[in-house]
């Protein structure tokens, strides 16, 4: 009876281990540079197992989801575009934190493909000797300068991870919360749960590996000429049909509208979360 109990035991330990523990982070931008007063909040995920980590909006899996199911119908059933638009995000990339290589990778759509970079500016603490509490945890302050920004961090050592949302990592515990110093842009843990492993993610296009400098560019670039960049795209982004529109639209009134969207688009995210 013992041994079984000893097994039982190292079996529970396994699973255990192997789970996937989500943090809940509300995300608060303030993405336009022209208005302020226009505060953006939405929900992301922080999924961290004992090989890598993983962050991105809980809007994005919730879309990802509803083109899944349709794309398992055949397509049938389109989907409803006023669902789609009410999950739209602020947050279209996702940051992936490799443990045994200390590698960040960020990955972000543009156009038709994903494409993907390797952060290149290891990040500078400062940890400062003031601590306070945030919920049940009990935190200590640091600062750094990341990306043309002032970032103040509190994290915990309750917790037994060395990692924080976006690209912030590198300190003695979890950050619990990360703001920078104009205000714009804050992350607060909400709620912590296991899950049973990492979601599966839809994938539309290539996933185009490059330096982050030529990521820059080609974003840039998009900004410039967003139609001209899709044209001569390099993926299969298959958009998927959508409920209530009705009828065949134009070419020509597509590409206007969608011009229009994208310039919108760069409108109200004059203020990015990295400005350097």
């Amino acid at each position: 009876m013992k041994k079984i109990a000893v097994v039982a035991l190292l079996i529970v330990a396994q699973i255990s281990m192997a789970q996937t523990n989500r943090f809940v982070y509300q995300v608060t931008m303030k993405p336009n540079a022209s208005d302020k007063k226009d505060v953006k909040t939405e929900n992301a995920y922080l999924d961290i197992s004992g090989e890598k980590s993983l962050f991105y909006s809980e809007n994005r899996i919730k879309r990802d989801s509803i083109l899944r199911s349709n794309f398992q119908s055949g397509g049938e059933r389109g989907v409803n575009r006023e669902q789609m638009e009410s999950l739209r995000s602020n947050i279209n990339y996702s940051v992936e934190k490799d443990k045994k290589s200390q590698k960040t990778t960020f990955k972000d759509r543009i156009g038709r493909d994903i494409y993907a970079y390797e952060e290149d500016r290891p990040l500078d603490w400062k940890v400062l000797a003031e601590t306070t509490k945030i919920g049940d945890y009990k935190v200590q302050k640091a600062e750094t300068e990341f990306a043309g920004r002032k970032w103040t961090a509190w994290f915990t050592t309750d917790l037994p991870y060395q990692d924080g949302p976006y690209k912030f990592t590198g300190l003695p515990g979890l950050i619990i919360k990360v703001e920078d110093s104009s205000g714009d842009y804050s992350f607060d843990l909400m709620k912590n749960y296991k899950i049973s492993d990492f979601p599966e993610m839809n994938q539309f296009g290539n996933i185009i590996k490059l330096k982050r400098k030529d990521y820059l560019k080609q974003q840039e670039k998009f900004r410039e000429d967003p139609m001209s960049f899709l044209a001569a795209g390099r993926g299969g982004g298959i958009a998927p049909p959508m409920r209530g529109g009705g009828g065949n639209p134009n070419p020509a009134d597509m590409r206007k509208r969608m011009e229009e969207r994208i310039k919108e688009e760069a409108k109200n995210n004059s203020n990015p979360i990295e400005l350097q």
